[in-house]
């Protein structure tokens, strides 16, 4: 959401087979220059879950805005981006995102993604290789790995129910109370560390048009599948990050899908004291390590 850039930044616009697709750049002051365009692309991409964009990660990328051209989008069907009224499945993701590598990137891209965005740009990187240097990824999830669901917290039957759909996600996601509660108890370790900015941030996102129904296909888990039945395949130089409180995808599995693949996947790091997104709860800590891969 432009509201919540950084000084500096601000979004364009590509268009994509599902609509269009905003994404956040150095567009003035500081950071903008004749050879930012020349600079080596580096793309941020959001997690799934009521309220996501490209937020996510606004604490993060300034600290790499002199060195990269930063490519931060909000996906379809989330933020700000296009939100087509459609049953989303993860074939609309693997497009999308190739779509926008193709249209901003003219090299080979080093991709930083959390969750299950990050468990998708690892099936990225295995069909099309040539679009990716290194992937850099937080907590990658199919959220059904090892065939082992990651945990809905409400049953199919109640989720698909017409009308009562609607409700459950302006109850859930739509409201401040809600949008608190998620982050506060899901995404972070420590309570205290979410702001009202953060807050602001992804009710205004959960509040946009149509945003129910990628929201809705990701809690219905039409975008999960078992991430350790690809990993093998990456060849792609990677490293993990994880945080240790991490909820529903444990450091424990993050481990476990290393140990598939350790040709490509060249370090694995635990951050203390953090949840699912590190780089939001504890982005000065996040940027630091990611410094020595970027």
């Amino acid at each position: 959401m432009l509201q919540f850039q950084p000084p500096g930044f601000g979004h364009k616009v590509i268009n994509t087979s599902l609509g269009k697709t905003v994404y956040y750049t150095q567009t003035a002051a500081p950071w903008l220059n004749t050879d930012t365009e020349d600079l080596p692309p580096l793309l941020f991409l959001h997690n799934f879950g009521g309220g996501a964009s490209a937020y996510e990660w606004s604490k993060v990328y300034p600290a790499f805005a002199f060195t990269h051209r930063i490519l931060a989008p909000d996906l379809i069907g989330w933020g700000e981006s296009a939100h087509p009224v459609r049953d989303y499945q993860i074939q609309d993701y693997l497009t999308t995102i190739t779509e926008l590598i193709t249209q901003t990137c003219h090299q080979p891209v080093t991709v930083v993604a959390s969750s299950l965005t990050a468990a998708l740009t690892i099936r990225l990187a295995i069909q099309q290789p040539e679009l990716f240097k290194n992937l850099c990824l937080v907590c990658p999830s199919g959220f059904d790995d090892f065939g082992q669901g990651a945990g809905r917290r409400l049953p199919l039957p109640i989720i698909n129910t017409p009308l009562l759909d609607n409700l459950i996600y302006a109850l859930g996601a739509e409201n401040e109370v809600a949008v608190r509660n998620f982050l506060e108890s899901f995404l972070f370790a420590q309570p205290k560390r979410v702001t009202p900015e953060i807050v602001e941030a992804y009710l205004t996102s959960a509040q946009q048009p149509n945003a129910k129904f990628a929201a809705l296909a990701f809690l219905r888990g039409d975008l999960y599948f078992d991430l350790s039945l690809y990993i093998q395949q990456l060849k792609i130089p990677t490293v993990l990050f994880w945080g240790e409180k991490a909820q529903f995808t444990s450091i424990k599995l993050g481990r476990r899908l290393m140990s598939l693949n350790l040709s490509a996947i060249q370090e694995f790091y635990a951050i203390a004291d953090a949840g699912v997104l590190p780089h939001l709860e504890l982005p000065a800590v996040f940027t630091g390590l990611l410094q020595r891969f970027v």
